[in-house]
């Protein structure tokens, strides 16, 4: 019976790896991945018709698919196939036979991948018809079109190089970390709110009426327990929800690379995930970041107006308070001997000739977006005559307002020359940083001054809080741990307390932001007194964290980068809409399913809720 049933199953394997040898895929490969070495071969492409070309009694196809395209050729000698191809349209779909050949000499193709070859069609199978697109590929579509039809805009090929690219990120930055001994956790959607700054996005429980669940902003608060569980490296590359305001670099939904380790400390944590990092522009890019420099918070501000400066940017502001704190123009004097003010330039190599009154009075309005009240200029015609009298070669609405010593001094501490402008911020500390760093980063863009193709930083050193209206601030969050406090130490100097926190910066750019965690009781209540937060409202909000630090919380420390941002830099798209599959509209809507839309009201009963009618009128005067 055994020796039955041995021979039948050998004769059901036989028969079965004859029908595989038999079967025939659909394509035989890529279009993107015919070469040379297919010279000869008969092949099978499934894919859409790019583009159509007809020469004479020639048809020529660009058949296109996810990883390329390719030169199909379909001559007269096949009359019925050719009567076939003269059907075909643009993105219909097809498959089609044919074998590589060569290009002939003189219409080789070098900046296309497929570009040394051609196939000559012997089949063709016109598997869909495509009707006219609403999409005009000879144009810029609008977004709000581009989004609509998201699966056809997704067909462009620069579309569908950067998802594959995205991929392609996700899979190194799994293969570095798990190399380095991180375990990929899971953590939940349906959770309660997290401690992130944003708005919630609230989920109805049907089994709790009247009680919601949170998504998550990230995973922050599982993601200590984690580390309180003993995982000890955790990551996840996680959906992450905040309902704020958007903007180019911010989406409803988006994507981290979130990590937490434990037993590590914030020097260790930054070289490991820069290691990432670095491994991951070296593969991806083949671009060799080298070892990022270290800038402390404070001075990233004074220099450069900004906590996540561009570096490829040459200009700097330069404070000049003590210069002009005794002149008689109180727009200077005033913020000048004020301790929470500043005054401070930009000196614009060769930019004197560059700007006329109009556009000196365009700057002046963007300046004035941050909240500056005007921006004093002072153009240098002739700096050694300037130098020599501190008046003449100087050209300037203020110079009035100037001493000769005053004048020479700023022009030495600016090293100004011949040709340049020096741009004037005074008013509070805050008002002059933000404007004169915007202002810093428009004339960067706008005259074309950035120099090199990547300039990475880490940014630490940060303060603790923030002093708003009186009330105290975390600046990351109420988890980050002070660096070399303790807790009565923190509490009696908030203000000035330094955390221990760190981002990563790449080209201007936040790519990613983390900080050791408070890991000890009293830490952590300290920090809830200074932020105001009552026993009452932490229990409620973090209680089971809370509860969690009493049984042997280690020191731990994490870090989440910005997958969707990070994407964005590497593929040199504008927004991270363009690196996205399925993004939302700046209004967080989704044109292709008409997302959000009204619920079922037999749904709304089983939730308990109930929703009001709001009249057009009060929609817009909210």
């Amino acid at each position: 019976m055994a020796k039955i049933i041995q021979t039948s199953t050998k004769q059901c394997l036989l028969i079965c790896l004859d029908i595989i040898s038999k079967a025939k895929y659909m394509r035989s490969l890529y279009c993107g991945e015919v070469n040379e070495s297919h010279i000869g071969q008969e092949i099978t492409l499934c894919g859409w018709v790019n583009k159509r070309r007809d020469l004479g009694a020639v048809i020529f196809l660009d058949l296109r698919d996810r990883e390329g395209l390719v030169q199909v050729v379909y001559d007269p000698d096949l009359p019925e196939v050719i009567k076939k191809a003269n059907t075909l349209r643009n993105e219909f779909c097809v498959q089609i036979t044919g074998k590589v050949r060569a290009r002939p000499e003189g219409q080789v193709n070098k900046g296309m991948k497929t570009g040394g070859i051609e196939v000559l069609g012997l089949e063709l199978t016109i598997l869909n018809k495509s009707a006219p697109l609403p999409l005009d590929s000879n144009q810029v579509n609008s977004e709000e079109l581009r989004l609509k039809y998201r699966y056809l805009d997704l067909r462009r090929v620069e579309m569908t190089e950067r998802l594959r690219f995205r991929a392609k990120v996700t899979s190194a930055v799994r293969s570095s970390l798990e190399s380095q001994g991180f375990l990929d956790i899971e953590t939940p959607i349906l959770t309660a709110a997290t401690p992130e700054g944003a708005r919630d996005y609230l989920v109805p429980s049907r089994t709790h009426k009247g009680q919601f669940f949170a998504l998550p902003q990230s995973p922050q608060l599982f993601k200590q327990l984690l580390m309180m569980s003993g995982m000890e490296r955790y990551y996840q590359i996680v959906k992450c929800f905040r309902d704020e305001d958007l903007r180019a670099d911010r989406q409803p939904e988006f994507t981290q690379i979130d990590i937490e380790t434990s037993f590590m400390s914030s020097d260790q944590v930054m070289e490991v995930t820069e290691k990432m990092i670095r491994e991951l522009f070296q593969t991806m890019l083949d671009v060799d970041l080298g070892e990022f420099p270290r800038m402390a918070y404070s001075e990233a501000m004074t220099r450069f107006g900004s906590d996540k400066p561009d570096l490829r940017n040459p200009l700097e502001l330069i404070d000049v308070a003590d210069i002009l704190k005794d002149v008689e123009f109180k727009v200077f004097s005033g913020p000048a001997n004020d301790e929470k003010g500043r005054v401070a330039v930009i000196c614009l190599p060769q930019g004197a000739a560059k700007f006329s009154r109009k556009g000196l009075d365009e700057l002046t309005k963007f300046v004035g977006i941050y909240g500056a009240k005007g921006m004093p200029w002072l153009k240098v015609n002739d700096i050694d005559a300037a130098l020599a009298t501190g008046i003449e070669g100087l050209q300037s609405p203020i110079l009035k307002f100037l001493s000769s010593d005053e004048a020479i001094t700023l022009l030495k501490r600016t090293n100004a020359k011949t040709g340049d402008i020096i741009f004037f911020g005074a008013d509070q500390y805050n008002v002059v940083t933000e404007s004169l760093g915007a202002l810093r980063l428009k004339l960067g863009e706008d005259l074309d001054l950035l120099q090199g193709e990547w300039k990475p930083l880490w940014v630490v050193d940060f303060p603790m809080f923030e002093e708003v209206d009186g009330h105290m601030h975390a600046i990351h969050h109420p988890f980050t741990a002070p660096t070399n406090l303790t807790a009565e130490q923190l509490e009696a100097n908030p203000v000035g307390a330094l955390s221990d926190a760190y981002d990563m910066v790449l080209n201007g750019c936040e790519l990613g932001g983390g900080s050791v965690r408070i890991h000890n009781q009293d830490m952590q209540a300290a920090v809830f007194r200074i932020l105001g937060i009552s026993d009452e409202e932490a229990e409620e909000k973090f209680g089971f964290l809370l509860e969690a630090l009493q049984y042997g919380a280690p020191p731990h420390a994490g870090l989440a980068f910005g997958l969707d941002r990070l994407v964005m830099l590497m593929t040199g798209a504008s927004s991270i809409r363009d690196v996205m599959a399925f993004p939302k509209t700046n209004t967080a809507a989704c044109p292709l399913t008409n997302a959000p839309g009204k619920a079922n009201p037999e749904q709304l009963k089983e939730l308990g809720i109930a929703t009001l009618a709001v009249e057009k009128k009060d929609v817009e005067q909210a």
